[in-house]
């Protein structure tokens, strides 16, 4: 045991007792101070402007770990830090000096506790301890059974969700967002199956706080990252900061202590002491995600009787359940601020509802839709608030969400699948309304910029999204070949196909591609199927077996029914509609024929061989002077279109897929989350104390696919969280 050695030298006007070398170095030793000395205090108040190598740091974070079980201090720090948000809660003009207590407080107790946290011994973080020794003699304000992460999770909460984000509060609420990060860590060490045995002290804490307060920090969470608020911090606002803005002591303790790091002062301002960026926005929109995607497992006893006798023995039965999350419960009932819609069904929402502004939160979300961060939270309301997907879908300017998360997909190459599996997903969502596949024809867009392969010109925004989930395919068969990823793609345009409307020239040539690279790989696969049948199992190479090829073969026989089943929805239900759809299939009606008898396919081609043998008459009925040109095949094609009774067309029930989430959908998006935060730097942790994900894991590879053998639902392997549902609409 013992004190951070090599004090420095003391000044003939500085006390030791009161330099911060001292007074950190006391925090960490073997004497214990009672929750109510004016030491606790005198460390507050500190301007902490010292320096520390990164080396004493760590070591100060080692003798706490040894001392803590007799002194108590970092409960005794949590303690102060609740009591010192309570001041800066108490009304308005609060003393600059109280916010400059909490800052400490906040500082201190997230490096200490980083440390004891990713250093955890046991499963139960008993080394915190926290909880104050029998003995200890206590304030008459403090209850000795007070729980204290309860205790300090209430007063954070409390300041985030009460106090607003102004040039005094800004640096406490963004150090407070740190701290819950910080407190919230634990759920690196369990792993991705949340269990009746995990312990997540601070995390639990929250959830049972009081619904109103729960909605108050949802709301400025939210609030925080739609206004992204700015201020420019001077450094003379708080002492914490050294002179020529150099990081305090605890800053330094941050930037070393078990990797933990809290950013500098040159984070939040640049040369001219203007803000250049929010990362208030950035944190609080972390701790939501972390929020609202917590589970907790509990274990329930219930009784059994063994048979169906009235004198049978009672059994105990164990059973599992999640525990309600509030926050997430906040999220989803949030409502527009705009407009207090009554709930047509009669559902009654009791208690306080969270209400933003959705028409900012719209636009927020279409400027930072190229971050992970904000497609997990688009997909988050748009799966579950109701009100919020309603919003969008009316909203006549979906280019805003639209064109962001298809040009992520144009770039998928430079995007983790995870971010590709919440676009998709997002756009699946969407596209279950007819009224979204109507309104995205309409919307024209000038020009397309990023879209590098030919120039898109007046280009509707639906005939852009068929080009991009094409494109998505035919990447993912080149690179990635995942089954969930195609079957997603192929979903969305099912669902699009019987709304089309004057899809484009390119759009159309761009789908019957799709269909003929398809059937190649098809063709491709039976050829060598055979091929293997015939030299037998044994002359077989490991990674090419007979049953490998089969499950491939019924895999692309499937993609290839969906892509006619595409075809046949906008030939039967929009021809009229669609000139550019008949002339692409008429031009290149060459790769049909193969499959025209195919037991698989035929039915589905009958309507297909029916539209050209109706427009082929037509051309062949027209006497023409000279060559035909494209103009004039399309000019044909448009007159009878005008025609066109569907005369002979077999009416197939239309495709509708719907996406569904697994039942342990906590299983992918704790771990996503929590990756996405580790990614920022913001907040870091050892990898090798890490149990929630696999270690050098990257996010993109933490998505399997899978297809059962009818094709009515597709999953994800290992941390899979999504299901693609087929319904028949009749």
């Amino acid at each position: 045991m013992g004190a951070v050695p090599s004090t420095p030298r003391w000044s003939s006007e500085v006390r030791p007792q009161d330099t911060a070398e001292y007074l950190i170095g006391t925090f960490v030793g073997e004497k214990s101070f009672p929750l109510a000395s004016d030491y606790w205090q005198k460390l507050l108040e500190l301007p902490l402007n010292l320096q520390w190598p990164a080396q004493r740091v760590l070591q100060a974070c080692e003798v706490l770990a040894q001392n803590n079980y007799y002194t108590r201090h970092l409960a005794k720090i949590l303690i102060h830090l609740a009591w010192c948000l309570q001041e800066c809660l108490s009304g308005s003009g609060v003393p600059p000096s109280s916010y400059l207590k909490a800052i400490n407080a906040t500082y201190i107790s997230s490096v200490f506790l980083k440390y004891y946290i990713e250093n955890a011994k046991t499963d139960n973080f008993e080394e915190l301890c926290l909880f104050l020794d029998e003995n200890e003699a206590v304030p008459s304000n403090f209850s000795r059974d007070q729980n204290i992460q309860n205790l300090v999770m209430h007063g954070v909460l409390s300041f985030i969700g009460k106090v607003d984000v102004s040039q005094h509060a800004s640096l406490l609420h963004h150090e407070l967002l740190n701290f819950m990060l910080v407190a919230m860590s634990t759920q690196l060490l369990s792993g991705p199956s949340p269990g009746p045995k995990d312990i997540h002290p601070f995390i639990d804490a929250a959830m049972v706080q009081e619904s109103s307060l729960v909605v108050l920090v949802v709301h400025k969470l939210l609030a925080n990252y739609i206004t992204r608020p700015r201020f420019a911090l001077n450094a003379a606002s708080y002492d914490i900061f050294s002179e020529g803005n150099q990081p305090g002591v605890l800053q330094r303790v941050g930037s070393a202590a078990a990797s933990f790091v809290l950013l500098p002062f040159s984070y939040f301002v640049n040369s001219s002491g203007k803000a250049s960026r929010s990362p208030l926005a950035y944190s609080s929109l972390h701790v939501l995600l972390i929020l609202i995607h917590y589970r907790k497992c509990v274990l329930a006893t219930v009784k059994d009787r063994s048979d169906d006798s009235a004198t049978s023995d009672l059994l105990l039965r164990e059973n599992t359940y999640f525990s309600e999350n509030p926050f997430c419960k906040a999220l989803e009932n949030a409502r527009d601020i705009e407009f207090d819609r009554v709930d047509i069904e009669g559902n009654a929402h009791s208690g306080p509802l969270v209400r933003v502004p959705f028409a900012s939160l719209f636009d927020t979300l279409g400027m930072c839709l190229a971050d992970e961060t904000a497609a997990l939270l688009l997909y988050s309301l748009v799966h579950g608030n109701s009100d919020f997907l309603e919003y969008v879908l009316v909203r006549t300017d979906l280019d805003t969400l639209l064109m962001p998360m298809l040009e992520t997909l144009y770039n998928a190459s430079k995007r983790t699948s995870n971010q590709i599996y919440m676009v998709l997903i997002i756009l699946l969502i969407l596209s279950q309304d007819s009224s979204f596949n109507a309104s995205i024809h309409k919307l024209i867009l000038p020009s397309v910029p990023w879209y590098q392969e030919r120039l898109l010109h007046q280009t509707s925004l639906g005939s852009l999204m068929v080009i991009i989930l094409i494109r998505t395919v035919k990447y993912n068969l080149s690179k990635l070949r995942d089954v969930y990823l195609h079957t997603n793609c192929l979903a969305i345009l099912a669902n699009m196909a019987p709304h089309v409307h004057r899809l484009s020239a390119y759009a159309s040539q761009r789908l019957i591609s799709l269909f003929d690279m398809l059937s190649r790989k098809y063709t491709k696969l039976a050829e060598l199927k055979n091929d293997k049948m015939h030299i037998g199992n044994g002359e077989s190479r490991g990674d090419n077996l007979p049953e490998d090829m089969s499950t491939e073969l019924h895999i692309y026989t499937d993609f290839l029914r969906i892509v006619l089943e595409i075809l046949n929805g906008i030939l039967t239900y929009a021809l009229p509609r669609n000139p550019e759809v008949v002339y692409a299939t008429m031009h290149r009606q060459e790769v049909f024929l193969p499959f025209k008898n195919h037991p698989r396919f035929n039915e589905l081609l009958e309507n297909i061989f029916n539209v050209l043998d109706f427009f082929n008459s037509r051309m062949d009925a027209q006497s023409m002077d000279g060559e035909w040109s494209v103009e004039k095949v399309l000019q044909v094609i448009i007159i009878n279109c005008r025609s066109w009774r569907g005369e002979g067309m077999k009416m197939f029930p239309q495709l509708h897929f719907t996406y569904e989430q697994e039942s342990h959908p906590e299983e992918f998006f704790i771990p996503y989350v929590w990756q996405l935060v580790l990614s920022r730097r913001i907040f870091s942790f050892n990898p090798s104390n890490l149990n929630l994900f696999p270690v050098g894991l990257p996010a993109e590879d933490s998505y399997g696919g899978e297809v059962d053998d009818n094709n009515q639902n597709s999953e994800l392997n290992g941390h899979h969280a999504v299901q693609i549902a087929l319904s028949e609409v009749r």
